[in-house]
């Protein structure tokens, strides 16, 4: 299977870019928020102030990053539903914008009304890796590895429900493994652990993987995206070793409230389409292991409500619960 690689992904951008009309004349016409609602230093943090800058020179306004953080993203989530729906503050969110509304109770919003979804602006694949001690090669070897030793061993996250989890949990099931879920207060204590021989394998951001792979200090097995990737093109996915349909990955996606004026979304997608399209954006986002995509507002907003809906099943079935 041919690997992902950053031109046939850019290719995106530009196919919707010759298949849309002209703009609508939106505009902003003061400097825009773009909430992140993380901490400083993550992962959605960092590919919001990447692309501020781009996207606020197409826009003719500064866009200002603001963390807003906690809560699974949700807190920062209720800033944008009930920000003012006129274009002047977006945010970009992770993939628990579509596992929050399974897990979390009594919230001030509803994910399924309360935005505008504008772009799905990067992805970032996963890789199944695991301990190099354990004579497996492919990922048939370590489910028959695994299920020779039910309920002896134990596989690790970034904490429960995040995409590592999310990811582990659908594998797990589609296995039918015996093994059990240790969450860790993020990647790394995981990681530390793998490699100590303590947990049998994990979902790693290929940022975070990547180099350990090559080092021979954990073992890649399988990838978690539809395709191979570029950077391991000789790792096969998961759904090449069996496992039809798998996918599983984290990702970044732009929103604004519910509401928008007329023109306003196309506007605002056309800006993250240029800023992702930027050469040093993409070197940086290369560097994370993040592959840039700039989905189309009405291919985003079905994406959207279909990963809602998966993970909802996904949630129910594996029992996840978040504290």
């Amino acid at each position: 299977m041919a690997a992902i690689t950053r031109r046939a992904l850019g290719a995106t951008l530009v196919a919707a870019s010759l298949a849309r009309p002209a703009l609508a004349q939106w505009a902003p016409t003061r400097a825009i928020r773009l909430i992140a609602p993380y901490p400083p230093g993550g992962g959605v943090d960092t590919t919001s102030r990447l692309l501020a800058g781009p996207m606020g020179s197409v826009l003719g306004q500064q866009i200002v990053v603001e963390n807003r953080g906690g809560a699974g993203g949700s807190i920062g989530a209720a800033e944008l539903a009930r920000s003012a729906p006129d274009g002047h503050t977006i945010m970009i969110d992770a993939m628990a914008h579509t596992v929050n509304p399974a897990l979390l109770r009594n919230l001030p919003f509803d994910y399924a009304t309360a935005f505008t979804p504008i772009s799905q602006v990067v992805v970032l694949p996963q890789i199944l890796i695991v301990n190099p001690q354990i004579p497996a090669r492919t990922l048939q070897d370590f489910v028959a590895y695994v299920k020779a030793r039910p309920g002896q061993l134990s596989y690790g996250s970034s904490g429960n429900a995040t995409a590592a989890h999310l990811a582990s949990a659908l594998f797990v099931s589609r296995a039918g493994l015996d093994i059990q879920h240790v969450p860790y207060r993020g990647g790394t204590p995981a990681l530390a652990d793998l490699m100590g021989g303590s947990i049998a394998f994990v979902f790693g951001t290929v940022s975070s993987s990547l180099q350990l792979a090559r080092e021979g200090r954990v073992r890649p097995l399988a990838v978690s995206t539809a395709s191979r990737i570029a950077s391991l093109p000789e790792v096969p996915t998961v759904a090449e070793q069996g496992f039809a349909g798998f996918e599983l990955n984290e990702w970044n996606g732009l929103y604004a409230p519910a509401g928008l004026p007329a023109g306003a979304a196309d506007r605002l997608y056309e800006a993250a389409r240029h800023a992702l399209a930027d050469a040093t954006v993409r070197q940086r986002l290369d560097a994370l292991g993040a592959m840039p995509l700039g989905t189309p507002p009405a291919e985003f907003a079905r994406y959207v409500v279909a990963q809602r809906e998966a993970m909802a099943q996904l949630v129910r079935e594996a029992r996840i619960e978040v504290g």
